[in-house]
């Protein structure tokens, strides 16, 4: 029996509504800022909700190393990698492991440094 369900995945940056506004470009969906402009939500068109929380000191993690954490990471499903790479490129993604065009996922960090992967799984 489950204590709770699955609520929000908040990622920590230095810009909320830069990183939803990437996010945005990605997955579509609508952004929603309080006042403050230090919590931003992003609800993508499927309901769910990704938000971002203003972190000054926040460091951006490393991938890939062995020795560090890279904390969470993002796996976004696409039908064409080639054109989803195009468009998070386009967006301000960094490639951070692109090169093996064989497989079936890459992956990237965001503008606030977090790893994603796009994949066609």
């Amino acid at each position: 029996m489950a204590i709770a369900k699955l609520g929000t995945v908040v990622l920590d940056c230095p810009d909320p509504r830069a990183l939803a506004a990437f996010y945005a470009g990605v997955l579509g969906g609508t952004v929603e800022a309080e006042d403050g402009g230090d919590w931003v939500d992003l609800t993508a068109p499927g309901g769910q909700t990704l938000a971002f929380q203003e972190a000054p000191g926040h460091v951006p993690p490393k991938w890939p190393a062995p020795g560090d954490s890279q904390q969470f990471h993002l796996d976004l499903t696409v039908e064409d990698l080639d054109a989803a790479e195009k468009g998070v490129l386009a967006l301000g993604a960094t490639p951070l492991d692109t090169d093996d065009r064989s497989r079936a996922w890459r992956v990237y960090a965001d503008p606030a440094g977090h790893p994603f992967c796009l994949c066609a799984c």
